[in-house]
């Protein structure tokens, strides 16, 4: 039995973010065949909306949990009263007229393959609901809207091959949930047992397992027989895929960091699941999806950013580097955001607490223009100055960039045509 099994996320508000999805061959359980039969058939029923791109693009989204100090990140303002500016000063990168955060330093140097997005709106709750569907949890406990990964894997699915289309390096939360999709399109998690999943058991080579594949299809004869459904039709062929995910082993090689050189790995040391999506993502992986530390900091925020900054800005500076090394800028998409912002004003705990009205986001690669920071919040960033950008505009521009229309629907459980996204107007200075 494969288990994909969700990292616990423990919040402010005394959430658990966990969830799980178990895979087996009895039972209500799938197997993995039947993960990708479903994938297949899905993507088939829709094949009429499905929209050509230009390339097989991918995208990196990395989450921070908890909410990201803004103010402490890429909007700092030196100019503001101390109870607000905090500890942290600005530092100049590499474009004029951009500064960011003196624990950036390996992004300052190369900002001209980076952009950050200073007015982003988002709404006051603890979720990732937001920022991976475009809608806040509280509609989605009832619409049930897809992740962005889902909607990768919706409409790549028939071309995935041995490789998963979206993998979830985070685990399982409602932020990572397929909604209306369905199963089918949940992410590969690589935690527990599903990468050991991927490789053949102890004791059984290739030939011995092409023998228990023709005993699973004379059982299917059997099963094909007395289906009135017709649903066995083409069984074959889903089997053969989920022996290509095994047998091919390109999951398998891509999670081993182990095969990059000692220097590589040394670069990425402490953020290895930077790495690891690169890696995902060189392999064909539609979407990837990480976190990186806790970002709830109601108390001794710049004590915790001192440790935390630095590591995100190696995981950053390594990433994006290392996909213009080997000329796939333009066909990888990474965006790092939170939840929300953090309140500008520092409280009595050395602290800043949540605070929606503006936030930032860092995007990188997709062909989109590079070297900027777009919108400004006001002097003490407690809103936007100018051009607030909501949440779902980004992911319409992160879609777009991935060659996929915002406004393509699918149909909910209930048979209606939804939208990908309500609020479709991409961030015109990113495109």
């Amino acid at each position: 039995m494969l288990r994909f099994l969700g990292s616990s996320h423990k919040f402010c508000d005394g959430a658990n973010r966990r969830d799980f999805l178990q895979i087996g061959a009895f039972g209500a359980g799938l197997t993995l065949a039947d993960m990708l039969r479903l994938n297949t058939a899905s993507a088939a029923g829709s094949a009429a909306k499905k929209q050509p791109s230009r390339s097989q693009k991918s995208a990196i989204m990395i989450y921070l949990p908890g909410g990201p100090s803004h103010m402490d990140m890429y909007d700092l303002k030196p100019d503001a009263p101390a109870e607000f500016r905090g500890e942290f000063n600005p530092i100049k990168t590499n474009v004029s007229g951009v500064e960011i955060c003196e624990h950036f330093p390996m992004q300052a140097k190369m900002w001209d393959k980076l952009a950050c997005v200073r007015s982003v709106v988002s709404v006051d709750e603890h979720s990732d609901s937001l920022v991976m569907t475009g809608y806040p949890d509280r509609v989605n406990r009832i619409a049930d809207h897809p992740c962005f990964g889902s909607v990768v894997s919706k409409v790549r699915s028939a071309d995935s091959g041995a490789v998963p289309p979206f993998v979830s390096l985070r685990g399982m939360s409602r932020g990572t949930e397929p909604g209306y999709l369905g199963i089918a399109h949940r992410p590969f998690t690589p935690g527990g047992q599903g990468n050991s999943n991927l490789k053949l058991a102890q004791g059984v080579t290739v030939d011995r397992l092409e023998d228990r594949k023709n005993l699973l299809e004379k059982f299917d004869d059997t099963k094909r027989e007395i289906d009135a459904t017709g649903t066995m039709a083409g069984m074959d062929a889903y089997n053969e895929r989920a022996l290509e995910m095994v047998t091919a082993g390109v999951v398998r090689d891509a999670l081993d960091v182990r095969k990059e050189d000692e220097k590589t790995r040394e670069r990425y040391k402490g953020v290895e699941a930077f790495l690891t999506a690169r890696r995902l993502v060189e392999a064909g992986v539609g979407c990837v999806t990480l976190s990186i530390g806790g970002w709830d900091t109601h108390g001794q925020n710049f004590q915790s950013l001192k440790k935390q900054l630095p590591q995100v800005d190696r995981g950053i500076a390594n990433l994006i580097q290392d996909l213009h090394d080997r000329g796939m800028q333009d066909d990888v998409v990474t965006v790092m955001w939170g939840e929300f912002g953090r309140t500008p004003k520092i409280n009595m705990n050395a602290g800043r607490d949540h605070w929606s009205p503006v936030m930032g986001a860092m995007i990188a690669g997709g062909g989109l223009k590079m070297g900027q920071a777009v919108g400004a919040s006001t002097a003490k960033a407690e809103r936007p100055k100018d051009n607030p950008v909501s949440v779902p505009r980004l992911l319409s521009t992160i879609y777009r960039a991935m060659g996929i229309d915002p406004s393509m629907t699918f149909p909910n459980g209930a048979g209606r045509p939804m939208y990908v996204l309500d609020d479709r107007e991409p961030v015109k200075e990113l495109i």
